[in-house]
């Protein structure tokens, strides 16, 4: 008798397998049916996958209540009669290993009756699974338990019994409920049941109250916030159901957290009957019992847990279960067990390994005896293994993995133990995918924050060698074990071994020799990482070679070092080995190595990192370059506006202090100069042009190069300011304005100095005569680069023997800070206090005053010029 029915249509496209499990799984959770939605899960997968996928029509799924059990009818429009018929020997079920077809082998093994039915439009295959043989009205019992293990409740049990309409409203409100949270049923009618709770999410799951009033069954806890506004911890069991007229609701039945025994369900797996169950003995199939605990939490933990249990399952002496690429073109080992797993991890296959039987790892495979096909499954080759089984791990028809379990003797396997195999395989695949993709994610924002991380180290500097350092230490041991860079100066050049790093400073000197010894790899410009063998072929040469040599030799020639280290050398690059390209601005500049040591291989998140940084360490690594170049350069022009070696000058201290203003300017806008025009005479200038850096520096040495060519050539010193006027206004837009003090000096035999100075807008210089005043040395006169008529006039100054004749640009009288400046009459307080110095002794005070008069560095440029007539040495008594 059919007391219910549920019925519903799925279009040919691959998500239409997922939707189709959701619908019978909430079908017969709703119906209270939770003992057989597994099976009748799995089994719907498999017939809607062949009708959507495989046939590639639209599939229609019944599901049917009857008084002994359920029946699920999968038909399609693809009448074809592709499936095995009866015979006298029974069922002839085809092989396993095709890509199809397993549909009908899971409904003999699980099904109770099933069978296939044609129209002249439909195909349709039905199974029906009985409901398990109970007393009646019993669902699950417990042991019989002692009073003292009992849980411990009130006296009083109260059971709130709420229910909540398709809008969230409550919509019923019992008198246990009334008494457990103080609300009147007319208080609380009406008002959403979201408003009461708590807590919005249940603790340890990210599933929300309102959420969990749309699945169909639910239990779990939360906390409902009382009338005297108190929250009460409750524990809830929810149960979606339908009205007559079809209208969905929530009946939620609540109870006090501590009370939770008196609704909590027993999990999965719980034992029907205890004395049957001591009689049968435990569980045999290892994974059942997997399934049925908690799984770990993290991908690494789910997979060896997994490979542990199916090795349990069909006895085997070893398992190993590989992930699929994003392309599915081929497969990455992440557990093992009873293998060599650190040789084996992250070792890649192709899915397609050839065109044989089982060269596909999209479908099941057994062999029997691996002798008798070496390299049929090249994980497995000097292991031991005789015997394997495999099978797909696919979600949706989409590879993501394979399981396979293997055993040291042959002939252990055959196609019984290739399906069970498979379908554990099949109800384990969706939740591995699901942590493939959440530590995915997780590697994805790891790796995005090392990407920025690694930008912004790489951005802060432009030096050659620290950028060669940081990109290795990115590395090691993040993404590699050791790492070395490979640098290209020229396209005709060859590549140089610039930086070594291994994760064992011990090995590092080892590793550069050895990397010396060979042959670099050659230069690909094209992207990605490819592998590379010379490190390990030269390295285990080399240990050979030692090894022999000190077996071969006697005690008297022995070598004082044995293998070792070359034993070591080789241990450290033994794994594998891949270049990536440096390539910045359509140029290969160099190449990054990454190394594993021995066995180890990378990940291919690893890599995919690897390559981005790569890009952006070679972008950097050409930036440095291209800033050192033009450095230099810059270092280079600079040095040839300043004035060559100082000359002596007979009879007077000289002394200059010059600072440029800005990160790696040596010339500014202010200059000096002090050269011999003839016997006897010298000229000294100090300038300053208007602004700094290399603009600036430009009219300096325009500037301080005619004031050589002109007083060479016999000009006064009005004469050559004005000729020097007329060069700079030539320079039309480019020109500056510029303050100049040019002078002209001539030792006298009596030891004093005689100046003839002119002061062009400059600051004037100051005299320090031995008694400790200080005067002006010259009168202001029109700065050059502004008017083309000057006329301008010289002044002599004669500087007596304990004289000082100091002269400075505005950057030292506009030192600042804040509103402070140290001016003209800070100056002069300086230089007074300088009396009998000499005149390096005067310009290093200036100095000193200048740098101390405020925190921060100089932010103009300055010179001093000191000239001082030393006094005569007192004659010897």
């Amino acid at each position: 008798m059919i007391t219910a029915r549920a019925a519903a249509t799925f279009e040919p496209v691959g998500r239409s397998v997922a939707a189709a499990r959701t619908f019978v799984r909430d079908t017969l959770q709703g119906w209270g049916l939770t003992d057989i939605v597994d099976d009748a899960v799995v089994l719907t997968s498999e017939l809607v996958t062949n009708a959507v996928v495989h046939a590639g029509t639209t599939a229609d799924v019944v599901c049917i209540r009857a008084d002994t059990g359920v029946r699920v009818e999968v038909a399609d429009r693809y009448p074809e009669r592709e499936v095995p018929l009866q015979s006298n020997g029974g069922h002839h079920f085809g092989h396993p290993d095709r890509e199809g077809g397993r549909g009908l082998l899971l409904c003999a093994a699980l099904a109770a009756r099933w069978g296939v039915e044609y129209t002249a439009t439909h195909k349709q295959v039905w199974f029906q699974l009985d409901f398990p043989d109970r007393p009646a009205g019993t669902r699950a019992a417990g042991p019989a338990l002692p009073s003292s293990a009992l849980p411990i409740a009130d006296s009083r049990v109260r059971v709130g019994v709420v229910q909540v309409d398709s809008g969230g409203l409550i919509s019923a409100w019992n008198d246990d409920a009334q008494e457990l949270f103080g609300y009147h049923p007319e208080q609380i009618i009406g008002k959403p049941l979201t408003d009461l709770a708590a807590w919005p999410h249940t603790p340890g799951t990210g599933t929300g109250v309102a959420e969990a009033l749309l699945l169909s069954r639910w239990e779990g806890s939360y906390g409902i916030r009382g009338a005297d506004g108190r929250v009460s911890p409750v524990y809830a069991s929810h149960l979606r159901i339908r009205d007559a007229e079809g209208e969905p609701s929530t009946v939620c039945l609540l109870v006090r957290d501590l009370e939770r025994a008196v609704l909590q369900s027993p999990m999965r797996g719980a034992n029907v009957d205890t004395a049957e169950t001591a009689e049968r003995g435990p569980a045999t199939d290892a994974f059942e019992v997997f399934i049925g605990s908690p799984a770990p939490d993290d991908l690494d933990g789910l997979l060896q847990r997994t490979v542990e249990r199916a090795r349990d399952m069909l006895d085997g002496d070893a398992a190993y279960l590989l992930l699929a690429t994003d392309d599915e073109t081929e497969l990455e080992v992440r557990a093992s067990t009873g293998l060599p797993s650190a040789r084996q991890r992250f070792a890649r296959v192709p899915v397609e390994a050839g065109t044989g039987r089982y060269g596909s790892a999209r479908m099941p495979a057994v062999h029997e005896d691996l002798s008798a096909v070496p390299g049929a499954v090249p994980l497995l080759v000097n292991t031991g293994m005789r015997s394997v089984v495999t099978v797909p791990l696919k979600v949706e028809g989409r590879l993501t993995g394979s399981l396979g379990v293997a055993a040291e003797s042959p002939a252990r396997y055959s196609n019984e133990e290739a399906l069970r195999l498979q379908f554990a395989a099949d109800r384990i695949a969706l939740a591995v995918e699901r942590a493939r993709l959440t530590e995915l994610e997780r590697l994805r924002r790891g790796s995005l924050s090392f990407l920025v991380e690694a930008s912004d180290l790489l951005a802060g500097t432009l030096d050659r060698d620290q950028t060669l350092a940081l990109m290795a230490q990115m590395t090691v041991p993040t993404l590699a074990s050791w790492c070395a860079v490979y640098t290209v100066a020229d396209q005709a050049s060859e590549p140089e071994l610039s930086y070594v790093l291994h994760e064992d400073e011990d090995r590092i000197d080892g590793l550069k020799a050895l990397l010396m010894k060979i042959d670099p790899p050659e230069q690909v410009p094209t992207g990605g990482a490819r592998s590379w063998s010379g490190p390990y072929d030269a390295a285990h040469a080399a240990a050979l070679r030692t090894s022999l040599r000190s077996l071969s030799l006697g005690d008297s020639a022995r070598p004082s070092s044995g293998p070792g280290a070359s034993l070591a050398t080789a241990s450290a690059v033994g794994g594998e080995t891949v270049v990536l390209p440096l390539v910045a601005r359509n140029r290969v500049i160099g190449m990054l190595i990454l190394g594993k040591p021995t066995d180890e291989h990378f990940r291919q998140e690893n890599l995919e990192l690897a390559e981005d940084l790569s890009r952006r360490a070679a972008l950097a690594l050409d930036n440095a370059r291209l800033y050192s170049e033009r450095t230099a350069i810059s270092q280079s022009l600079q040095r040839s506006l300043l004035p060559p070696e100082q000359p002596e000058v007979p009879g007077v201290e000289v002394e200059v202090i010059y600072r440029a203003a800005g990160e790696g300017n040596e010339v500014g806008g202010d200059f000096y100069d002090l050269f011999p025009i003839r016997d006897g005479a010298y000229g000294f200038a100090i300038g300053d042009v208007c602004g700094t850096g290399p603009e600036a520096a430009a009219v300096t040495g325009l500037a301080r190069h005619a004031l050589r060519l002109l007083a060479r050539e016999g000009f006064g010193g009005p004469a050559v300011l004005e000729r020097l006027n007329a060069a700079i206004l030539d320079e039309g837009a480019r020109s500056r304005f510029l303050t100049l003090l040019y002078g002209e000096l001539w030792p006298q035999h009596d030891g004093s100095a005689v100046l003839k100075v002119v002061c062009a807008g400059h600051p004037l210089p100051l005299r320090l005569r031995q008694d400790g005043s200080v005067e002006a040395a010259a009168e202001p006169q029109p700065l050059l680069g502004v008017m083309e008529d000057l006329e301008l006039y010289e002044q002599t100054v004669t500087l007596d023997p304990g004289d000082v004749l100091l002269c400075v640009t505005d950057g030292v009288t506009e030192r600042r800070e804040g509103t402070r400046m140290l001016g003209d009459d800070g100056l002069l307080d300086v230089l007074t206090a300088c009396t009998g110095l000499t005149a390096g002794a005067v310009a290093a005070r200036v100095l000193r005053a200048v740098e101390r008069f405020a925190p921060d560095p100089p932010s103009d440029d300055m010179a001093i010029l000191a000239m001082r007539v030393p006094e005569p040495e007192p004659a010897d008594a």
